[in-house]
């Protein structure tokens, strides 16, 4: 059985930083893509960055230059460093996992990931 934690979420100031972590279990690492997504009161989920199992990484135009994800293979967790946040950043974030072919132009979507976690709340003020 798949289980995905999240972890290191938390409030922060604007321009700040944050690395989240999501512990992986019952998950194989590169044998498919992994991905962070977030979720704002009222929004649809959206992908923020992605990572498939060549280790190629695709972000979100809003986030890129400014976070980072990066998966542990020897420690089975994925992470996100999150640099010069932004109030609009301010969201739930969610680990995924995805071990079914998809096509590359779905890293971003929730259709690519069969695994979710129970996400981490950010919250950045201005």
């Amino acid at each position: 059985q798949v289980q995905l934690v999240e972890s290191g979420g938390g409030s922060v100031q604007a321009g700040g930083s944050l690395r989240l972590s999501c512990a992986a279990s019952g998950y194989t690492f590169n044998t498919g893509r992994m991905a962070w997504f977030r979720q704002a009161p009222g929004k649809e989920r959206e992908g923020v960055a992605a990572i498939d199992s060549p280790g190629s990484t695709t972000y979100a135009d809003s986030v890129k230059g400014r976070f980072t994800i990066a998966q542990d293979n020897a420690k089975n967790t994925l992470y996100l460093q999150m640099n010069s946040l932004k109030p609009e950043d301010t969201a739930m974030y969610y680990c995924a996992a995805g071990d079914r072919w998809a096509p590359r132009g779905w890293l971003l979507l929730q259709r690519g990931y069969n695994y979710w976690g129970q996400g981490t709340q950010v919250t950045v003020s201005s």
